[in-house]
């Protein structure tokens, strides 16, 4: 462990993580965690050790010029805290990169910043491919393995089985270890996995904001998710099968959305939409 400041005293934390590599379909996830870094300017605490967790024949590290001086950036997992102050609260962010190696060890490292610094819940940002048209809002599910959280938040109780990434692992750390932890997921459609994801990633922090009841910056990231589905637009237009194919994902999507085209679903969305209006600056 690097530790690179004294541990801040924090309010009321959450930690919130997202890793690049199996779980980050189209970086959105770790785009998200970036997102937060930059527009509530995160202060870098601490780091992994890279030895530790990653092979570098395959996370290589870069080189880079610091006007003369050639300095590595090495792969690793960082923490930074942002203090909000509406609500009064302090958030952990963890960005990092699906370790290679002695993955039990890395999460109980996180742990252990998550215990000293006092984080009273873990939230993990992933995203997977999935069979989502692109031109409909990106689907954003929140699993937990732990029931009490699954009956607290409402949240639907994980009955995943099959392979798993470090997001996985990473919960079930958390509910071995007795800290409350979901995961929110986003499906990125599969025949544009390509990052970037702008619509997957304005969706992740959507549904985090709901959580914490907090109202994050977008600064331009909608105009973005516009403009990525504008393109994709075109690049479907262009190809008659995929086309088609995006036609036949699309009323799959809206068939299974009727049910929940209900009074209390529309006005659940129309009290997100007032409570973002009002507390916006007028211009």
């Amino acid at each position: 462990m690097i530790e690179l400041d004294d541990l801040p005293e924090l309010i009321d934390p959450v930690m919130v993580a997202a890793f690049e590599g199996w779980n980050d379909a189209g970086d959105a996830a770790s785009a998200a965690i970036e997102h937060l870094d930059r527009v509530w300017k995160g202060e870098v605490f601490a780091a992994l050790d890279a030895e530790d967790y990653y092979d570098f024949q395959v996370n290589r590290p870069t080189i880079w010029l610091d006007g003369d001086t050639r300095r590595i950036t090495w792969p690793t997992t960082r923490l930074s805290v942002v203090r909000l102050t509406e609500p009064r609260r302090d958030l952990v962010l963890v960005h990092g990169i699906e370790p290679n190696l002695r993955w039990r060890s890395f999460c109980n490292e996180l742990l252990g910043f998550a215990h000293e610094l006092g984080v009273e819940t873990v939230v993990v940002l992933g995203a997977m491919l999935g069979d989502a048209p692109h031109s409909r809002p990106v689907p954003v599910n929140g699993t937990t393995s732990d029931p009490v959280v699954a009956r607290n938040v409402g949240l639907e109780q994980s009955r995943y089985e099959g392979p798993t990434g470090i997001v996985g692992v990473f919960q079930e750390a958390c509910a071995h270890a007795g800290m409350p932890a979901l995961t929110f997921w986003a499906s990125v459609p599969h025949y544009v996995a390509q990052p970037p994801s702008p619509k997957a990633t304005l969706a992740l922090l959507r549904r985090l904001e709901d959580f914490l009841d907090v109202n994050v910056p977008m600064g331009e990231l909608a105009e973005d998710a516009r403009a990525w589905q504008v393109g994709v637009d075109q690049l479907a237009a262009e190809d008659t099968e995929v086309a088609e194919y995006v036609r036949s994902l699309e009323a799959a999507r809206d068939t299974e959305d009727l049910p929940e085209a209900s009074g209390d679903a529309i006005a659940a969305e129309f009290e997100r939409y007032l409570k973002r209006k009002g507390d916006q600056p007028e211009g």
